[in-house]
C-alpha cells in the first residue's frame, strides 16, 4: 500500500516533511499561495503544485490519502477541517489551533468523517525523554513532586521580519511557536492543570511582534504537584537551554541540552538510566535552530497506523490538552515592563 500525500504551506518545516514522504510514500501534491514556493518544491519531489486548498482538494480528490499541514498557526484549524471534510487523513504541525475551541472542530470533524487526525509532538521521541516518561509510568520516581522547565532561545528580528511570525493572528505567542512542544511535556509527564499564574513582557522586540519574548508561570496539577516554566527568546546570540528538571519521591532528573536532548542528571533510588541512543539533530533552519527532529518518527508511525491499525503515537486529544495548558497561560497573563500592567492579549481579526 504506497499512501499518497500532499502537503499545504511551503515554509521552512516543508522541506523536513517532503523528504520524509518520499521515504515512505509520493509527495503527489504541493499547496501555497505564493506561487513560487509551490512551484520549486513541487518540481523537486515530482508532486503537481496548487496555490488554492480547494483547488487541490477537488483535483486530487481519487488519488490522495493524507495531508500535511504546514502553514500559519493561525490557519491549521481551517485547513485541517477542509482536508477532513474532504475525505482524507490529516496530518498537523504544532500547535495543533490557537484555542481550544479550534482543536475541538477539527476532532470532531474527523470523529464524523472517520478520519485520522494526528497532532505532531516530536519532543516525546527524544532518548531521554522517552526513558523519563517510561521511569514516571513505571513509579520509579515515586510521587511527582515539581517539576521545572526553562526554555532560553534567541529569536532575533531577522526571524520575524516580513513573515506572519509575531502577529497574534497567525503566530498567537511565543508559547506557540516556539515552546508547544516543551509545554506538552508537562501535560505528558504530569498530567491536568489545576490552577495556572503568570507574567509576561516583551523586553527586546517591542517594535516588531504582538507578544510577548519573556514569560514566568507557575503552575498547579489535579495530582498535587507544582510546576514552573521560565522561557524567553532574548538569550543573547544563540539558544542557550531547552531543559525540564522532575524532583520526584524517589527521585530527581534533569532533561537538559539546547532543545532535551540530553540527560543532564540523575539521582534515583536503585536505578540508573545508561545507554541511551543519540538522537537526531535539531531542525536547523540556518540562522536558527527549532526542536529536535524527529518527523521520521512522526511518519513512520502515521505508516503504521493507516497501513496496519496501530496505535497513534500522539492523538489529536493531546494535541488539544496542549493548545488547552497554553490557552490558560495567557488567560492568567499580567503583563510588565514596557507595557502598561494588566494589559490583556487582543487577538486580531
Amino acid at each position: 500500500m504506497t499512501i499518497q500525500f500532499a502537503i499545504v504551506g511551503c515554509g521552512r518545516i516543508a522541506q523536513r516533511h517532503a523528504e520524509h514522504i518520499s521515504k515512505r510514500g509520493q509527495l503527489v501534491a504541493i499547496c501555497d499561495v505564493v506561487e513560487e514556493k509551490a512551484d520549486i518544491l513541487a518540481a523537486q519531489y515530482g508532486a503537481r503544485a496548487y496555490y488554492n486548498l480547494d483547488d487541490l482538494l477537488r483535483q486530487e480528490n481519487d488519488e490522495l490519502d493524507v495531508v500535511a499541514i504546514c502553514t500559519p498557526n493561525g490557519l491549521h484549524a481551517s485547513h485541517a477541517i477542509s482536508a477532513l471534510n474532504a475525505g482524507k487523513h490529516v496530518l498537523c504541525e504544532k500547535p495543533m489551533g490557537l484555542n481550544v475551541h479550534e482543536c475541538g472542530e477539527m476532532i470532531k470533524t474527523a470523529e464524523r468523517m472517520n478520519k485520522r487526525l494526528f497532532a505532531i509532538k516530536q519532543n516525546r521521541f527524544n532518548p531521554p525523554v522517552q526513558a523519563v516518561k517510561k521511569l514516571i509510568d513505571e513509579g520509579r520516581l515515586g510521587k511527582i513532586y515539581s517539576l521545572q522547565l526553562s526554555c532560553f532561545w534567541n529569536r532575533n528580528r531577522d526571524y520575524y521580519e516580513n513573515s506572519w511570525k509575531g502577529t497574534l493572528a497567525l503566530d498567537g505567542g511565543t508559547l506557540f511557536t516556539q515552546f508547544s512542544h516543551f509545554i506538552d511535556l508537562l501535560y505528558w509527564m504530569a498530567g491536568d492543570v489545576k490552577s495556572v499564574q503568570s507574567i509576561m513582557a516583551n523586553y527586546a522586540h517591542q517594535d516588531i511582534i504582538e507578544f510577548e519574548d519573556t514569560g514566568v508561570v507557575i503552575m498547579e496539577f489535579r495530582n498535587g504537584a507544582i510546576a514552573t516554566i521560565n522561557y524567553t527568546v532574548n538569550s543573547y546570540q544563540k539558544n542557550m537551554e531547552g531543559s525540564l528538571t522532575i524532583f520526584g519521591e524517589k527521585g530527581t532528573v534533569k532533561i537538559g541540552g539546547q532543545y532535551l536532548n540530553e540527560l543532564e542528571y540523575q539521582n534515583i533510588e536503585g536505578y540508573k538510566i545508561e545507554n541511551l541512543p543519540e538522537g537526531n539533530k535539531a531542525n536547523n533552519y540556518g540562522n536558527y535552530q527549532g526542536s529536535m527532529s524527529n518527523h521520521d518518527k512522526v511518519y513512520d508511525n502515521l505508516i503504521e497506523v493507516l497501513s496496519k491499525n496501530a496505535s497513534i503515537s500522539t492523538s489529536a486529544f493531546e494535541g488539544l490538552k496542549t493548545v488547552e495548558l497554553i490557552e490558560k497561560i495567557y488567560d492568567s497573563a499580567r503583563h510588565v515592563g514596557l507595557k502598561k500592567e494588566g494589559e490583556k492579549r487582543v487577538k486580531i481579526s
